[in-house]
């Protein structure tokens, strides 16, 4: 539905990410002027050196895991023979320097691509870096060291910006030993030996991937265990496999730095304890891009931690400008990015619109099983914030599982006592990713478990499984 003004709606777009990408192709779609400014390409740093290709890289590791695990199932690869005529099976091994190679170039693929349907759309690119002159001006610096300007006049703004790898003073990234998420890529080979600094999602993801594709992993954790904000029986399963692989996983350990050797790393521990590979990966968070771009001096309110705080329509203490994405307080996924790209614009312009309701949101880790979420957790049950029940189904009961080789996982489902709805649930199996949908659209609809038991599933199906419990759960409420 496009609208009529006397003259048409400027939009400028800060930033190219899912959620800057998603508030320009809306504005333009719905009949605005539409000015998108990015410094990297389109897409963003999600895009470009963070989601597209760190799942590209998993994908691998999971093909590799495949073609190992095949003996499992009966399949076995004989390549060569010894001096007795006896064959051997050969080892599965990983080019990475050819992974990277088209990991870059499906990221590069995929930034074009996203460009392409902006500029489709109508909407005007400009590359550089963007500062907001007030709240109705963005500067732009184009030129190569900041030489030329260009000024966008605009009646609405989306602060898209992003955020970076959070850096430590102790272990500072080199680019070649030790190295943040962004710079994996620049590897030419498997790791000898990976230290991963820090058990959250990100090093999590990456552990699990290159400790698939060969190299030893040693994963060092703060806490008590992998992965401490997720479920804690999802956690546990993660962990179980990751020891289960030769990972060295040391909780209740923190690296105080990180140095170069001649040969490689060391990681020292706060209780003197030292860790010697060939690589680091410092995997301790990220920071918003929001430094020295105008915000503060356009009244935009920040939080403590330099994010920018905004209202469940992504709008900003300042009326026409919006914020979406990491740089944000919101939670810092590519998929909610995107729905707040919309959500602004939509809301900007007098569309429709539904606010973000953040309990609906799935998300995944990439590990190997894989973690999704969606609505209340168990630890929000078991401590009265939410009301409900509880249900965990193994999937080694499961027939599909059986067939495929699948020895870790379970689903686990969340009920209102009563009246049955479901709240929300957990998922650990291999794409979890996509088994976690029907979930999502029961807890988005207020489903109960009797109307998901209701569907049919296929047999053998491990969505089998989501049908089961639910199916359960009628006897238990």
């Amino acid at each position: 539905m496009a609208y009529e003004f006397e003259r048409k709606q400027r939009i400028a777009v800060v930033g190219g990410g899912p959620g800057g990408y998603e508030a320009a192709l809306s504005g333009a779609q719905l009949g605005a002027e539409v000015t998108l400014i990015e410094r990297a390409g389109v897409g963003g740093s999600a895009v470009i050196t963070d989601v597209v290709p760190s799942k590209g890289l998993i994908a691998t590791a999971e093909a590799a895991k495949s073609i190992s695990g095949a003996s499992d199932l009966g399949v076995q690869f004989f390549a060569r023979h010894d001096t007795t005529g006896k064959p051997i099976r050969p080892e599965v091994t990983v080019n990475l320097s050819a992974v990277n190679k088209r990991l870059t170039s499906l990221a590069r693929q995929q930034s074009e691509d996203m460009r392409a349907n902006l500029v489709h759309a109508g909407v005007r690119i400009v590359q550089g870096e963007g500062r907001l002159e007030g709240d109705n001006s963005v500067i732009v610096s184009t030129g190569p060291g900041g030489t030329d300007f260009d000024q966008v006049e605009a009646d609405t703004i989306v602060v898209s910006v992003g955020a970076s790898p959070r850096e430590l003073p102790t272990a500072k990234p080199d680019g070649e030993r030790i190295l943040t998420w962004t710079q994996l890529y620049e590897l030419d080979s498997i790791p000898e030996h990976l230290i991963v600094v820090g058990s959250g999602v990100t090093g999590a993801e990456f552990a699990s991937a290159y400790c698939v594709l060969g190299a030893k992993v040693t994963l060092i954790s703060s806490r008590d265990r992998v992965l401490p904000g997720e479920d804690i029986d999802a956690a546990n399963v993660i962990e179980r496999v990751f020891k289960r692989d030769g990972m060295n996983v040391l909780n209740k350990s923190r690296a105080e730095k990180v140095e170069r050797t001649e040969n490689g790393v060391i990681a020292t521990l706060t209780d003197g304890r030292t860790v010697e590979g060939s690589h680091c990966l410092v995997a301790v968070g990220s920071v918003p891009n929001t430094e020295n771009i105008g915000l503060t001096e356009a009244g935009v309110q920040l939080t403590e931690s330099g994010h920018i705080r905004v209202n469940r329509v992504s709008r900003t203490s300042i009326p026409n400008i919006y914020a979406v994405g990491d740089c944000t307080a919101e939670i810092p996924l590519a998929s909610v990015a995107s729905m707040s790209g919309r959500t602004a614009v939509f809301h900007a312009m007098g569309d429709v619109v539904n606010p973000i309701e953040v309990r609906n949101v799935t998300s995944n880790i990439f590990t190997q099983p894989e973690i999704a979420t969606v609505g209340w957790s168990q630890r929000e049950i078991e401590e009265g914030i939410a009301q409900g029940t509880i249900y965990k189904l193994p999937l080694s009961a499961n027939p599909r599982a059986k067939m495929i080789g699948v020895r870790d996982g379970f689903v686990k489902l969340f009920a209102r006592q009563g009246s049955g709805t479901v709240i929300g649930g957990v998922i650990v199996a291999p794409r979890a990713s996509e088994l976690i949908f029907p979930l999502a659209l029961a807890v988005e609809h207020r489903l109960t478990v009797d109307e998901v038991a209701s569907a049919y599933t296929v047999y053998p199906s491990l969505t089998g499984s989501i049908s089961d419990a639910a199916r359960a759960m009628h006897i238990v409420l």
